[in-house]
């Protein structure tokens, strides 16, 4: 005959284990990150774009327990020195003063990143993924920037990004920040791609994305337009912020 007093001391283990491991099962199955705690992702969409144009990575990292910032900055109305402390502090102060703060950004949001921390402390900043951007500058503007309608197009800003002696992505130095950068190698701009060094993505070359000190660096087969949405590259993203690296699994 079982001894309820030998019974009891073995439910409350199992209780016990249970409600240990219940919680660890959740984020198993829903997929939680569990590298999300106390980490804010920034993101910051490229020149003559909108928030919206994040918004499917916005929905992917959330999914994964991040608390997401989807900035939405006038790109086209000033030049990078007064966009740079718009986004990104507004990017920052949403996400509070406890959290380790990383950064998704697109094409001319990795320069705004760049250029922020080349003059403030980048103390809380946890990793960066720099999707497309013109680190080396862009030939595309050199080529196009006189032509007209591309100031209307593009704003002061935008004159700011090619290879000649006002580019600013040019004058900034190795962030110091861990960062990595994805570079697509696919055109929908035939017209733009016939003034850059192929590969290109139809705004960007893959060697003007390249930057030194990066820690990671992938090429995918992909358009500048498109290269926040697609699936791909968002797995690469999930894979860097969690664990520093694109050849990680994601869990």
């Amino acid at each position: 005959m079982i001894n309820r007093n030998d019974v009891y001391p073995v439910m409350a283990l199992a209780l016990f284990v249970v409600l240990l491991l219940v919680p660890e099962y959740a984020k198993a199955v829903s997929g939680i990150d569990d590298q999300a705690e106390n980490r804010c992702v920034v993101l910051l969409h490229g020149l003559a774009r909108s928030a919206r144009s994040m918004d499917k990575m916005d929905q992917a990292l959330s999914s994964k327990g991040y608390q997401v910032v989807n900035v939405d900055y006038p790109s086209r109305e000033h030049s990078i020195e007064i966009l740079a402390p718009l986004a990104v502090e507004e990017g920052m102060n949403r996400c509070g003063q406890d959290t380790t703060i990383d950064f998704v950004t697109h094409s001319m949001g990795g320069i705004l990143v760049r250029f922020y921390f080349n003059e403030n402390s980048s103390e809380r900043v946890g990793r960066v993924v720099m999707l497309a951007p013109p680190n080396q500058g862009s030939e595309a503007v050199d080529a196009m920037r006189n032509l007209p309608g591309y100031d209307w197009v593009n704003g002061p800003a935008g004159s700011q990004l090619g290879k000649d002696k006002d580019s600013i992505p040019l004058q900034l130095g190795t962030p110091g920040f861990n960062f990595a950068v994805i570079a697509g190698n696919r055109t929908i701009d035939p017209i733009t791609s016939s003034v850059l060094t192929n590969p290109d993505d139809g705004k960007i070359s893959v060697a003007d994305s390249i930057l030194a000190g990066m820690s990671d660096f992938r090429v995918v087969a992909v358009s500048h337009a498109f290269i926040m949405k697609n699936d791909e590259v968002i797995d690469l993203v999930q894979r860097y912020l969690a664990h520093g690296s694109f050849s990680a699994r994601a869990e």
